[in-house]
């Protein structure tokens, strides 16, 4: 990989804080960070590789906050029951689906959502994983497919109580051992959090064994939290608290930990995810295609939630999610103009905060010493482009036009819509084809 690569002549949309629009700026990425942004004639003597943008907007590489590479052969998938409620989604489809990966399952799967996400700008993700019947050394397959792609990702295996004792306690070992392992390797692309699925599929006894270990650990937690009412339910019924109350007595929460969906949270529910810290990640198309609700966004950021953006697996694009995210807000509110601005911060400003908290990397903004993290978007804007409305251009402009280039940490993974990966994509779609059949028949 080259120590050094200079993008010159694009349209640099900065993001960030103070964001602005760079006309014809060129960006100079050293040892994987920004190292300059400034007009082409003020980088002289430059020696390395260079990039032409011209025609092209450049911005951050989009985040992706909350996903599942297992689910990617899922797609095409009919052998599953209809479901009336999110309880049967569970057990006709998803249930049923990773307690039939294999390790190999588990890589390939990974792998597919990883080339799309770099085919859609997205340079950074955290995943959530579930195999129960392939439970030790999940992780360490997924993440060799991470580093093969490039790409950033926060990884962490998915304990639950739903397969039983023994099961539950390889997930404890799985998460313990991966979290260990990313510390002692100190890698700036794969690292890990200590992965819970929902509160209602762990007992007292697995939650508190698992918090132990967290703390140890001193990591955070990513979990599944009220994303359907059947987990306020059994937690009331078992524990006579409420979900985040619950998770709040076993120190689940806080700065580092990642409570995805909170669709049925109350407003008190909402202030203890403020007081904690703890980051909420919206994920509308799934919670949308599930019919569990929609997330009330604007009153979680207005409590003082860090609330950030996710597909669930829904798509690998997230400029898709967030223009779902948006109307969902709309409709929610029932104001066309509402949750512009809490919709756009998640996807822009909260998700580069929460990779931060993991990577320990500043990201989300073109400056120097941010990450070399770049999706190029191949877009001449037919309207007026300027620092008052660069984000009308992303949301109803770039988000219709085809990702061009993707960089991470200075690392071109694909120009001009062709990936540079020393992968050979035709033969993993084939193989991958072969493991999802196979899949299928075991389900």
């Amino acid at each position: 990989m080259p120590n050094s690569l200079l993008i010159e002549n694009g349209t640099v949309l900065t993001l960030g804080k103070n964001s602005k629009v760079l006309a014809g700026q060129s960006v100079l990425i050293k040892d994987g960070l920004i190292a300059k942004v400034a007009p082409k004639k003020a980088i002289n003597n430059f020696r390395g590789q260079r990039m032409d943008a011209t025609g092209k907007v450049v911005l951050p590489g989009f985040i992706n906050a909350h996903t599942h590479f297992y689910s990617s052969f899922a797609r095409g998938l009919t052998k599953a029951k209809p479901a009336k409620d999110f309880n049967q989604v569970l057990k006709n489809l998803w249930w049923r689906l990773d307690s039939a990966l294999t390790a190999e399952d588990c890589y390939y799967s990974a792998l597919i959502a990883l080339l799309g996400s770099v085919r859609h700008g997205t340079t950074a993700l955290v995943d959530h994983h579930a195999s129960p019947q392939a439970v030790p050394g999940s992780l360490a397959a997924i993440a060799r497919a991470v580093r093969e792609t490039g790409l950033r990702a926060c990884l962490c295996y998915e304990l639950s109580d739903r397969d039983g004792a023994a099961i539950a306690k390889q997930g404890l070992a799985e998460n313990a051992w991966f979290i260990h392992h990313c510390q002692q390797q100190k890698d700036a692309r794969v690292k890990a959090l200590f992965g819970l699925h929902a509160s209602f599929t762990i007992s007292d006894a697995t939650m508190e064994k698992a918090a132990a270990l967290g703390h140890e650990l001193r990591t955070g937690f990513h979990l599944h939290v009220a994303e359907a009412q059947r987990d306020q339910d059994w937690a009331l019924r078992h524990s006579g608290k409420r979900v985040v109350e619950r998770l709040k007595q076993f120190e689940i929460l806080g700065p580092r930990s990642i409570a995805a969906h909170c669709i049925h949270v109350n407003r008190r529910e909402m202030d203890l995810l403020a007081e904690t810290q703890t980051a909420v990640v919206h994920n509308p198309q799934s919670n949308m295609n599930n019919a569990v609700g929609v997330a009330n966004v604007i009153e979680l950021v207005k409590r003082g939630v860090l609330v950030g953006l996710g597909t669930d697996a829904m798509t690998t694009n997230m400029l898709e999610e967030l223009r779902v995210a948006l109307w969902g807000q709309h409709l929610r509110a029932e104001n066309p103009s509402g949750g512009f601005g809490e919709v756009t911060s998640a996807l822009f400003a909260n998700n580069p905060k929460i990779a931060q908290r993991i990577f320990g990397l500043r990201f989300g903004e073109i400056c120097e010493g941010a990450a070399g993290d770049l999706a190029i978007f191949d877009y001449d804007p037919p309207t007026p482009l300027d620092n008052t409305n660069v984000l009308g251009h992303v949301v109803f402009g770039i988000s219709q036009a085809e990702a061009d280039t993707t960089i991470v940490g200075g690392r071109v993974l694909m120009e001009d819509r062709k990936l540079t990966l020393n992968l050979d994509e035709a033969r993993i779609n084939s193989r991958a084809r072969e493991l999802a059949r196979n899949l299928w028949k075991r389900m």
